[in-house]
């Protein structure tokens, strides 16, 4: 195991950065997983207009969930949310960064 992945296993396990959630796969059975939680404004600019929007994104690790999908479930803190958009990997091909919006 590498430098990058021990850093990650211990963003993913601090209780003030990651988080427990429930990874659901359309058609699939319920998973325990970390996530980390970014809920970040988003500003678009759109023509003359800027809108600023409430964004949902997280952090999986690809190690936890290898092929998240659009549609795909997540729970955290009992709220529902459905993967929106196609995920992106890191760099290194070890995270996932997914968009969410509320089920």
């Amino acid at each position: 195991m590498g430098a990058v992945d021990l850093a990650l296993d211990a963003l993913f396990a601090d209780p003030n950065i990651g988080r427990d959630a429930v990874y659901i796969a359309e058609g699939g059975a319920p998973v325990l997983v970390r996530v980390v939680a970014r809920r970040a404004d988003a500003v678009t600019d759109f023509g003359d207009a800027r809108l600023w929007s409430e964004t949902t994104r997280i952090d999986l690790r690809v190690a936890e969930v290898p092929t998240p999908r659009p549609g795909d479930r997540i729970e955290i803190d009992g709220e529902a949310f459905l993967i929106q958009g196609e995920p992106v990997r890191d760099r290194e091909r070890l995270v996932w960064t997914v968009d969410l919006r509320p089920a």
